[in-house]
């Protein structure tokens, strides 16, 4: 608090404190104008207090005078009265609210949502009769907490150093520190920081982290940490290291009898679309949910070759799987085989055929040759890149 004394000098003419005409001097501490300097956080209340003590003259009037960043002359904007109490000057402002008790010589205020244009000198004058105007200039300032954010990159696999975030703090008065806690990744990372500073002494801070997009350093946890005067506690932010990829090799995987999978690696994660080499999907014959096909029915009409396309924002791969189906006769079952491996065979096991079609013939036999076709080599190639597999 500030206060601001009146000495007061008193003399004595008295026979009863010496020889006559004896003039002794005595210095008294009297009146005195109390207030103070006043920090208050954007949208909070600041009081503004201000009273006098030590009199007992008589209060005419109290005055309020402002000079802020919003109204840089100093002029009065209030004033209190005995009787028509407070009147606003020039315009009222609701948010200021006469708190004191005039009878007390207390002309203390209450200001509520301050913001930055509230800022400046603040100046309560109290009007004495008969001793004048007695006054105290009360400082305001107004914090103003930082707006925090942190905004990823969306750095891609590489080699060479990119930037993989910002932290900033944004519109902060006083300036905000801002820092990165990397943890295990030590000089693996880098962090940069600049300040800009505004017209109305907000300033914003930003920090950036840097490093190598490798698949080791994607998925790993850091934070931002903002402080300042305007905050009451640090505040930190997390953020999880991101590097994105564009969907690695697609492989085709076979989940159960009749179903299979598209599996790859890819970040954000790939979305998976399933068509059929020259000819439409059958929805009577196959079902796709996703990354997964499969077979409703297995028959010859689901023969062909199915791909399998995964994409990102980043790009797209392709893999693809071929199906046979051959039902009843030997010649449909074993297509692939050959038909000269079919007539030998039909001249060895002629007996057993009779007896199938003699015994069986409600029963209809099915066999499936699936086989992962690679997406970057010939069709032909050799049993080592190809997988094929057969069910009955």
């Amino acid at each position: 608090k500030q206060t601001k004394k009146k000495k007061t000098t008193l003399f004595s003419d008295s026979k009863d404190f010496g020889p006559p005409r004896d003039r002794r001097c005595f210095d008294v501490q009297a009146l005195q104008v109390t207030g103070g300097s006043v920090t208050v956080e954007q949208g909070g209340t600041a009081i503004l207090s201000c009273y006098v003590t030590g009199t007992n003259d008589d209060l005419t009037q109290i005055t309020w005078q402002r000079k802020t960043r919003e109204k840089p002359h100093n002029d009065n904007f209030l004033t209190i009265l005995p009787r028509e109490g407070v009147q606003f000057v020039n315009g009222g402002d609701d948010r200021f609210k006469y708190i004191g008790n005039f009878n007390n010589n207390n002309g203390t205020l209450q200001l509520s949502n301050a913001a930055l244009k509230d800022e400046g000198s603040y100046t309560c004058i109290f009007t004495l009769f008969p001793s004048g105007n007695q006054k105290i200039e009360i400082p305001l300032n107004v914090l103003v907490p930082p707006f925090t954010s942190v905004k990823d990159n969306l750095p891609t696999l590489g080699t060479e150093e990119v930037l993989f975030a910002t932290c900033t703090a944004a519109g902060s008065k006083p300036p905000a520190e801002v820092r990165w806690l990397t943890g295990a990744l030590g000089d693996k990372v880098r962090t940069t920081a600049n300040s800009t500073q505004y017209d109305n002494d907000t300033t914003t801070t930003v920090s950036s982290l840097f490093g190598v997009p490798t698949r080791e350093i994607n998925g790993h946890q850091v934070q931002c940490v903002i402080s300042s005067d305007s905050l009451s506690k640090e505040e930190s932010l997390l953020f999880t290291i991101q590097v994105y990829f564009s969907p690695t090799e697609v492989n085709i995987r076979m989940i159960s009898e009749d179903s299979f999978e598209c599996v790859t690696e890819a970040k954000p994660n790939a979305n998976f679309i399933w068509s059929r080499s020259g000819q439409s999907l059958l929805e009577s014959s196959v079902k796709i949910d996703g990354a997964k096909l499969q077979l409703l029915s297995l028959t010859s009409d689901i023969n062909g070759l199915y791909q399998c396309e995964a994409s990102n924002t980043y790009g797209s791969k392709r893999g693809q799987l071929y199906v046979h189906v051959a039902s009843g006769s030997c010649s449909a079952a074993w297509a692939l085989l050959g038909v000269f491996i079919c007539v030998f065979f039909l001249s060895i096991v002629g007996a057993a055929v009779w007896y199938f079609y003699t015994h069986e013939d409600q029963r209809r036999r099915f066999t499936l040759f699936w086989q992962r076709v690679p997406t970057n080599e010939p069709a032909g190639n050799s049993a080592a890149q190809q997988e094929q597999h057969q069910m009955e």
